[in-house]
């Protein structure tokens, strides 16, 4: 019998939405039927918005690690680093919550390689606050990949409908097509098999998108970038027994994968992704990064400076970033 996962949410920027949108989250009670959730970040921070946000939620302050297990869906554990003051205005860039969001995320990273929490789910951080407190990182993403030491990773995109990773994402259309070689491409689909494979999935099912209208359909389309970029990679994958196919022509596989005939789609550049995911509505869709050896996954939003501490801030994104936290999350 699998045990609820233990999801350990990192409140980022404290000036931004983060305490906002978690205590929104947490309101939800289906939350507490799949997990345990625990912030990472400021007790104080987390009474403060629920005070504004006028929701009676008993905020429970702990400081022991191993008392991670929620009782009921009106507390909100936090373990609380005590590293924000009571009086940090909202909206406002500033070091000490840059270094607030560093230390959130830098505890999460430490309880999850300890096995105290079972994934990560991160609040939006601001990259101009977190130069500030010296942390100079372009994001979540590289001090995950720094503190863990993993030297390759993807993007990957989710939704309830559709998962998506990226073999390119953020460059240019001529330079991803350089990019693009068949080693990435078996990569980025060994990525995909295994992170399936930890959240359950016995056999799961991949499609390669093609590069050309119609993966090139048989050399009509391109100069042949399917069969030596992409066709060697996938054969690679095969003869290792992942359940792979492609490349097949995009403008089909996204449908069919909404349809349930895949359960990952490997994109080659960035809006040939982004794209379908996007059309499902940007409530839906969720950051992961994949090639970690911990789970984390992230809202498809920023800090929201101009709308933080006014209570107002939709909640969607980190929610479903909640959910997929916990379908990902190893199973026990």
């Amino acid at each position: 019998m699998n045990k609820k996962p233990i999801i350990g949410i990192t409140m980022g920027d404290a000036a931004g939405v983060g305490p906002e949108i978690i205590v929104k989250s947490l309101q939800h009670k289906e939350v507490y039927k799949h997990a345990h959730p625990i912030v990472i970040g400021d007790a104080k921070r987390l009474k403060r918005a629920a005070k504004l946000l006028q929701v009676d939620s008993q905020i429970t302050r702990i400081t022991d690690k191993d008392s991670f297990h929620t009782t009921t869906s009106t507390e909100i554990k936090c373990l609380d680093l005590d590293i924000i003051s009571a009086d940090l205005p909202f909206g406002e860039v500033s070091a000490e919550a840059g270094n607030g969001s560093f230390q959130f995320l830098k505890t999460a990273i430490d309880l999850a390689n300890e096995h105290k929490i079972d994934a990560i789910c991160t609040a939006p951080l601001n990259k101009e606050a977190l130069h500030k407190a010296g942390h100079i990182y372009p994001g979540h993403t590289e001090i995950l990949a720094e503190l863990t030491g993993t030297k390759d990773f993807s993007m990957m995109l989710s939704s309830p409908k559709l998962k998506v990773i990226h073999v390119t994402t953020h460059v240019g259309l001529l330079d991803a097509i350089r990019m693009i070689n068949p080693e990435r491409v078996y990569h980025v689909i060994r990525l995909a098999h295994q992170t399936l494979t930890r959240a359950g999935i016995t056999n799961p099912r991949i499609a390669v998108c093609g590069i050309n209208p119609h993966a090139g359909e048989n050399g009509l389309f391109g100069y042949g970038e399917e069969e030596e970029k992409v066709v060697p990679g996938v054969m690679k994958a095969q003869e290792e027994g992942i359940d792979v196919q492609g490349p097949l022509p995009a403008d089909t596989l996204f449908f069919r994968a909404v349809r349930g005939d895949f359960d990952m789609v490997v994109a080659m550049y960035h809006d040939q992704g982004h794209g379908p995911i996007k059309v499902l509505g940007l409530e839906a869709g969720v950051n992961i990064t994949v090639g970690l050896p911990i789970i984390r996954t992230s809202v498809d939003h920023g800090t929201a400076f101009d709308i933080a501490g006014t209570g107002i801030a939709d909640e969607q994104s980190l929610l479903e970033a909640i959910r997929q936290a916990i379908e990902l999350a190893p199973k026990k």
